[in-house]
């Protein structure tokens, strides 16, 4: 039986099809295998019925729908918005690593102003865009600790990647933070202080997950788990490097690119598979313990007020467990 007839037969047989309605949350200009399979109608044949599908601009604001009820699952949610929300006391857990890409989100400095590592101290003062709450946000504040730049003295607008890459095209702004299509188009006019290399030096582990509220997940386990079966179904056709011709067009057409673009972007992604997902270095403990260092940096900087002792409640690896033998 094949993987994917595993999961309808699985998901079939325990009777979550009487869920009538599935809503995930996902990012435009971001390519990634699982646009493949649901534009192939993947979702929709596993789960027996028609997954439905919202764009966001930025986590926290998956956050937000997850917590009116609006989206049940969230695709590829930074770390950090994940954090901020859990901290709060929003009941989401973490279900997948969905992507690892520490090449793919970072602050690009103004060409003008002629910063790079090595005078980034004169940072300081200068007017940043960085969408809140999300691993930019992380990003942007390890960096300036590392270079000794008083974040204090810096104008921190909160904008989100696309309105943070039109403000530095302006010159309107002095740096920007973001990932994607829009941390591209910030790169046509600035540069980095870190490569991704430099900021994993630095324990800045730049990755995404699979979230969803804890209520939903307890009471729809055999959905999560085909959802995430078939999410891991494209990641392993992507990773194998047989099917990238006739899944590319699919995925760069859904994530709103042109194929160039999307491919670029993917050669700088990492989609772990369920074996390696379930490690030490990730959902086995390493994501968990990650999850604190955010939290703690995200309280040091004022961002919020406390974090939780503990986030292992907050990961959930019953579901993909479950995937891996579907």
């Amino acid at each position: 039986m094949s993987i994917l007839a595993g999961v309808i037969a699985a998901v079939s047989a325990q009777g979550a099809a009487a869920q009538e309605q599935l809503t995930v949350g996902y990012f435009q200009e971001w390519p990634m295998p699982f646009q493949y399979a649901k534009v192939e109608g993947m979702y929709d044949a596993a789960l027996g019925m028609e997954v439905q599908w919202r764009a966001f601009d930025t986590g926290t604001a998956m956050s937000a729908a997850m917590a009116s009820g609006d989206v049940q699952l969230s695709v590829s949610q930074g770390v950090p918005p994940f954090v901020v929300a859990t901290s709060a006391g929003q009941d989401l857990q973490v279900l997948d690593v969905a992507v690892s890409y520490s090449e793919n989100d970072n602050c690009v400095v103004r060409e003008a102003l002629e910063i790079d590592k090595s005078n980034a101290g004169e940072l300081a003062g200068k007017k940043v865009a960085v969408p809140l709450g999300t691993a930019a946000h992380y990003n942007f504040i390890v960096q300036m600790n590392h270079f000794g730049v008083d974040i204090g003295s810096m104008q921190v607008v909160n904008m989100a990647p696309p309105e943070g890459a039109a403000a530095i095209a302006q010159g309107s702004i002095d740096m920007a933070c973001g990932w994607g299509g829009s941390l591209r188009r910030m790169l046509e006019h600035g540069n980095v202080l870190l490569t991704g290399a430099e900021k994993e030096e630095l324990g800045i582990l730049v990755f995404d997950v699979t979230s969803g509220p804890s209520d939903y997940i307890a009471e729809n386990p055999d959905v999560v788990a085909g959802f995430l079966a078939v999410t891991a179904k494209a990641n392993a056709m992507w990773n194998s490097g047989e099917n990238t011709d006739k899944m590319l067009p699919a995925i760069a057409k859904d994530a709103g690119m042109d194929e160039d673009a999307a491919a670029a972007t993917m050669a700088t992604f990492a989609f772990p598979s369920v074996e390696d997902q379930l490690s030490q270095k990730w959902l086995g403990g390493g994501a968990q313990t990650f999850m604190k260092g955010v939290a703690d940096v995200f309280v040091e900087a004022g961002s919020f007020d406390a974090a939780k002792d503990d986030y292992s409640e907050n990961v959930n690896t019953g579901p993909l467990a479950q995937a891996g033998d579907m």
